[in-house]
């Protein structure tokens, strides 16, 4: 677990030629969020861009959702998203 972060979701899927990763959210989430991306090769933390949801930019996500999400690194399916 990352060090007072608050765990928001986890990776299900990445799209390496558009550096997308897909998130299942277990909390809500923001445009402009600080967020940190871990898993056993990944570690790293970024600003939230854009996100998505069916090919639409929202602002805002919530729990229970899936969104597409810019990153600046690759990720993999079942690393977790904290906030």
């Amino acid at each position: 677990m990352a060090e007072g972060k608050t765990q928001i979701g986890n990776v299900t899927n990445f799209y390496s030629k558009i550096s997308v990763a897909v998130v299942q959210l277990t909390a809500p989430v923001n445009v402009g969020d600080k967020i940190l991306i871990k898993g056993d090769t990944t570690n790293f933390e970024q600003m939230i861009e854009s996100m998505q949801i069916e090919h639409q930019n929202i602002p805002r996500a919530e729990a229970g959702q899936s969104i597409g999400l810019k990153v600046k690194d690759r990720v993999r399916p079942g690393d977790v998203v904290y906030k």
